[in-house]
């Protein structure tokens, strides 16, 4: 599968159910998607090797680990070089509470992290003893998540 490989629809359809599930067998995903295991088995793994499956994680349920609050912190850095970009994704990539880091624009912000801790005063302790210490950040602007309307991981599969 090179860079001008077309993806056919049985590649899509286990692009699809492998995002659903990952942890099926190469049997039932076989069976779901109409091939016989062998023919399966050789499209999984060509679709591992061309890079488009990543990996394969467990999804954790966050609040049975008490991790109870989620925020969208927006982040302003005082210069725009890559030298201060650089060091302020080096240490946002060390913090465990970051899920996300996102380079935007249209925003105030340079930034946008979600995060996740406990509660309030984890929140307080990491913005203040961590993110806000980060050499260059000019600003912080927090919106906490009251609820997830739409928590998706699988990606669309364009025809």
């Amino acid at each position: 599968m090179g860079a001008n490989f077309m993806l056919d629809r049985y590649d899509r359809q286990i692009l699809e159910v492998l995002q659903d599930n990952g942890r099926l067998s190469n049997q039932e995903l076989a069976d779901r998607i109409g091939l016989s295991p062998s023919p399966c088995l050789r499209r999984v793994r060509a679709l591992e090797e061309a890079g488009y499956i990543l990996g394969y994680r467990a999804l954790v349920d966050a609040r049975k680990l008490g991790l109870s609050l989620m925020a969208l912190i927006h982040i302003s850095m005082d210069r725009h070089t890559p030298e201060r970009f650089e060091n302020f994704e080096q240490q946002v990539s060390a913090l465990p509470q970051v899920l996300e880091c996102l380079l935007i624009t249209g925003q105030d912000a340079d930034y946008q992290l979600k995060v996740i801790v406990e509660d309030m005063e984890a929140y307080q302790d990491l913005l203040l003893k961590r993110i806000t210490r980060i050499e260059g950040v000019s600003g912080v602007h927090s919106s906490f998540v009251m609820r997830k309307v739409v928590d998706k991981t699988a990606l669309p599969i364009p025809e």
